[in-house]
Protein backbone atom coordinates (compact mmCIF):
# COMPACT_ATOMS: atom_id res chain seq x y z
CA UNK A 1 0.00 0.00 0.00
CA UNK A 2 0.79 3.63 0.01
CA UNK A 3 0.52 6.38 2.54
CA UNK A 4 1.80 9.63 3.85
CA UNK A 5 4.37 10.27 6.69
CA UNK A 6 5.73 13.32 8.70
CA UNK A 7 7.54 13.19 11.13
CA UNK A 8 6.19 12.18 13.73
CA UNK A 9 3.79 9.53 11.80
CA UNK A 10 7.59 7.84 11.38
CA UNK A 11 8.72 8.53 14.98
CA UNK A 12 5.59 6.43 15.91
CA UNK A 13 6.26 3.83 13.44
CA UNK A 14 9.69 3.48 14.67
CA UNK A 15 8.66 3.23 18.38
CA UNK A 16 5.47 1.45 17.87
CA UNK A 17 6.39 -0.85 15.18
CA UNK A 18 3.26 -0.28 13.69
CA UNK A 19 3.00 1.07 10.19
CA UNK A 20 1.68 4.34 10.54
CA UNK A 21 0.78 7.67 8.26
CA UNK A 22 -0.38 10.88 8.71
CA UNK A 23 -4.17 11.85 6.92
CA UNK A 24 -4.26 14.79 4.77
CA UNK A 25 -8.12 14.81 4.89
CA UNK A 26 -8.12 14.39 8.48
CA UNK A 27 -4.78 16.32 9.55
CA UNK A 28 -3.77 13.85 12.23
CA UNK A 29 -1.81 10.57 12.31
CA UNK A 30 -3.73 7.01 11.42
CA UNK A 31 -1.93 3.55 12.49
CA UNK A 32 -2.77 1.44 9.85
CA UNK A 33 -5.65 -1.50 11.48
CA UNK A 34 -6.42 0.71 14.13
CA UNK A 35 -10.21 0.25 12.23
CA UNK A 36 -9.67 -3.15 10.48
CA UNK A 37 -7.64 -4.76 13.49
CA UNK A 38 -5.17 -5.58 10.38
CA UNK A 39 -2.08 -4.08 11.60
CA UNK A 40 1.08 -3.91 9.58
CA UNK A 41 4.06 -4.97 12.15
CA UNK A 42 7.06 -3.27 11.03
CA UNK A 43 10.23 -5.09 10.55
CA UNK A 44 12.53 -2.62 8.88
CA UNK A 45 12.30 0.72 7.58
CA UNK A 46 14.21 1.80 4.41
CA UNK A 47 14.81 5.58 2.98
CA UNK A 48 15.42 5.76 -0.31
CA UNK A 49 18.81 8.09 -1.79
CA UNK A 50 17.41 11.10 -2.04
CA UNK A 51 16.08 10.46 1.46
CA UNK A 52 12.17 12.00 0.11
CA UNK A 53 11.02 8.53 -0.04
CA UNK A 54 10.44 5.56 2.79
CA UNK A 55 9.77 1.91 2.82
CA UNK A 56 7.86 0.42 5.50
CA UNK A 57 8.56 -3.81 5.42
CA UNK A 58 6.30 -5.46 7.62
CA UNK A 59 4.04 -8.37 8.38
CA UNK A 60 0.22 -7.80 8.09
CA UNK A 61 -2.18 -9.06 10.62
CA UNK A 62 -4.73 -9.44 7.43
CA UNK A 63 -5.65 -8.23 4.16
CA UNK A 64 -3.47 -4.91 3.84
CA UNK A 65 -6.36 -3.00 1.39
CA UNK A 66 -9.37 -2.49 2.88
CA UNK A 67 -11.42 -3.81 0.35
CA UNK A 68 -9.97 -7.64 1.64
CA UNK A 69 -7.72 -7.98 -1.07
CA UNK A 70 -3.70 -8.66 0.38
CA UNK A 71 -2.06 -5.90 -1.81
CA UNK A 72 -3.94 -2.22 -3.01
CA UNK A 73 -2.00 -3.15 -6.43
CA UNK A 74 -4.30 -5.59 -7.59
CA UNK A 75 -5.63 -4.02 -10.92
CA UNK A 76 -3.24 -4.75 -13.49
CA UNK A 77 -3.14 -1.43 -15.96
CA UNK A 78 -3.74 -4.05 -19.23
CA UNK A 79 -6.42 -5.97 -17.17
CA UNK A 80 -8.19 -2.75 -17.50
CA UNK A 81 -7.72 -1.25 -21.22
CA UNK A 82 -8.52 -4.78 -21.94
CA UNK A 83 -11.62 -4.73 -20.66
CA UNK A 84 -12.87 -1.51 -18.69
CA UNK A 85 -15.75 -3.61 -16.85
CA UNK A 86 -13.25 -4.70 -14.61
CA UNK A 87 -11.82 -1.44 -13.50
CA UNK A 88 -15.37 -0.27 -12.94
CA UNK A 89 -16.34 -3.03 -10.82
CA UNK A 90 -13.25 -2.63 -8.91
CA UNK A 91 -13.84 1.11 -8.28
CA UNK A 92 -17.20 0.05 -7.25
CA UNK A 93 -16.09 -2.15 -4.37
CA UNK A 94 -13.40 -0.02 -3.60
CA UNK A 95 -15.67 3.06 -2.97
CA UNK A 96 -18.47 0.92 -0.75
CA UNK A 97 -15.32 -0.18 1.07
CA UNK A 98 -14.13 3.09 1.68
CA UNK A 99 -17.51 4.82 2.56
CA UNK A 100 -18.05 1.53 5.10
CA UNK A 101 -14.57 2.52 6.48
CA UNK A 102 -15.80 6.26 7.00
CA UNK A 103 -19.17 5.44 8.74
CA UNK A 104 -17.46 3.04 10.86
CA UNK A 105 -14.99 5.79 11.93
CA UNK A 106 -18.44 8.28 12.74
CA UNK A 107 -19.69 5.05 14.88
CA UNK A 108 -16.09 4.77 17.40
CA UNK A 109 -16.34 8.84 17.31
CA UNK A 110 -19.78 9.08 19.02
CA UNK A 111 -18.09 7.88 22.29
CA UNK A 112 -16.05 10.59 22.51
CA UNK A 113 -16.77 13.69 24.04
CA UNK A 114 -17.20 16.58 22.21
CA UNK A 115 -18.95 20.40 21.73
CA UNK A 116 -18.80 20.05 18.12
CA UNK A 117 -22.12 19.65 16.20
CA UNK A 118 -22.46 16.19 15.43
CA UNK A 119 -22.02 15.61 11.59
CA UNK A 120 -25.04 13.99 9.32
CA UNK A 121 -24.09 9.91 9.66
CA UNK A 122 -23.39 10.64 13.58
CA UNK A 123 -27.07 11.69 13.50
CA UNK A 124 -28.23 9.28 11.82
CA UNK A 125 -26.47 6.63 14.06
CA UNK A 126 -27.50 8.25 16.99
CA UNK A 127 -31.27 8.17 16.29
CA UNK A 128 -32.72 5.02 14.24
CA UNK A 129 -36.29 6.37 13.55
CA UNK A 130 -34.47 9.19 11.67
CA UNK A 131 -32.21 7.03 9.77
CA UNK A 132 -35.70 4.35 8.72
CA UNK A 133 -37.30 7.81 7.84
CA UNK A 134 -34.45 8.46 5.95
CA UNK A 135 -34.31 5.25 4.29
CA UNK A 136 -37.75 4.93 3.60
CA UNK A 137 -38.02 8.83 1.93
CA UNK A 138 -34.67 7.75 -0.13
CA UNK A 139 -36.22 4.51 -1.01
CA UNK A 140 -39.38 6.49 -2.55
CA UNK A 141 -37.60 9.12 -4.17
CA UNK A 142 -35.70 6.51 -6.29
CA UNK A 143 -38.83 4.67 -7.00
CA UNK A 144 -40.21 8.10 -8.18
CA UNK A 145 -37.65 8.24 -11.09
CA UNK A 146 -38.79 5.57 -12.63
CA UNK A 147 -42.45 6.35 -11.96
CA UNK A 148 -42.32 10.02 -13.31
CA UNK A 149 -39.46 8.99 -16.51
CA UNK A 150 -36.81 11.48 -14.34
CA UNK A 151 -33.66 11.26 -16.44
CA UNK A 152 -30.77 8.60 -15.53
CA UNK A 153 -28.40 10.93 -13.74
CA UNK A 154 -31.41 11.74 -10.95
CA UNK A 155 -31.96 7.95 -10.73
CA UNK A 156 -28.20 7.35 -9.75
CA UNK A 157 -28.20 10.67 -7.57
CA UNK A 158 -31.03 8.86 -5.44
CA UNK A 159 -29.54 5.15 -5.31
CA UNK A 160 -26.57 7.06 -3.99
CA UNK A 161 -28.56 8.27 -0.94
CA UNK A 162 -30.31 4.97 -0.82
CA UNK A 163 -26.78 3.00 -0.48
CA UNK A 164 -25.23 5.97 1.81
CA UNK A 165 -28.29 5.76 4.87
CA UNK A 166 -28.36 1.42 4.13
CA UNK A 167 -24.95 1.09 4.71
CA UNK A 168 -24.73 3.20 7.83
CA UNK A 169 -27.91 1.47 9.33
CA UNK A 170 -25.57 -1.79 8.14
CA UNK A 171 -23.11 -0.09 10.50
CA UNK A 172 -25.89 0.85 13.48
CA UNK A 173 -26.57 -2.90 13.16
CA UNK A 174 -23.28 -4.17 13.53
CA UNK A 175 -23.19 -6.28 9.61
CA UNK A 176 -20.72 -5.33 7.06
CA UNK A 177 -21.29 -5.03 3.30
CA UNK A 178 -19.48 -8.06 2.57
CA UNK A 179 -21.87 -9.94 3.68
CA UNK A 180 -24.91 -8.52 2.17
CA UNK A 181 -22.39 -9.08 -1.06
CA UNK A 182 -22.05 -12.95 -0.13
CA UNK A 183 -25.49 -13.68 0.16
CA UNK A 184 -25.74 -12.08 -3.61
CA UNK A 185 -23.20 -13.85 -4.82
CA UNK A 186 -24.69 -17.20 -3.31
CA UNK A 187 -28.01 -16.27 -5.05
CA UNK A 188 -26.27 -16.07 -8.15
CA UNK A 189 -26.46 -19.62 -8.24
CA UNK A 190 -30.30 -20.10 -7.92
CA UNK A 191 -33.70 -19.00 -9.49
CA UNK A 192 -35.49 -16.61 -7.55
CA UNK A 193 -38.29 -19.28 -6.84
CA UNK A 194 -35.78 -21.62 -5.08
CA UNK A 195 -34.32 -18.68 -3.82
CA UNK A 196 -37.67 -17.54 -2.19
CA UNK A 197 -38.26 -21.35 -1.21
CA UNK A 198 -35.09 -21.16 0.74
CA UNK A 199 -36.19 -18.52 2.80
CA UNK A 200 -39.68 -19.86 4.19
CA UNK A 201 -38.01 -23.18 4.50
CA UNK A 202 -35.50 -21.37 7.10
CA UNK A 203 -38.35 -19.55 8.95
CA UNK A 204 -40.91 -22.28 9.03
Amino acid sequence: MQGFVNREALLRTISSRKATFYSRSRSTLWTKGETSSNFINICDIFLDCDRDSIIYLGKPDGPTCHTGEQTCYYTSVNDVLNNPQVGESKLALTTLYSLERTISKRKEELTESTDAKPSWTKRLLLDDKLLCSKIREEADELCRTLEENEDQSRTASEMADVLYHAMVLLARRGVKVEDAIEILRHRFSQSGVEEKHSRKSKVN
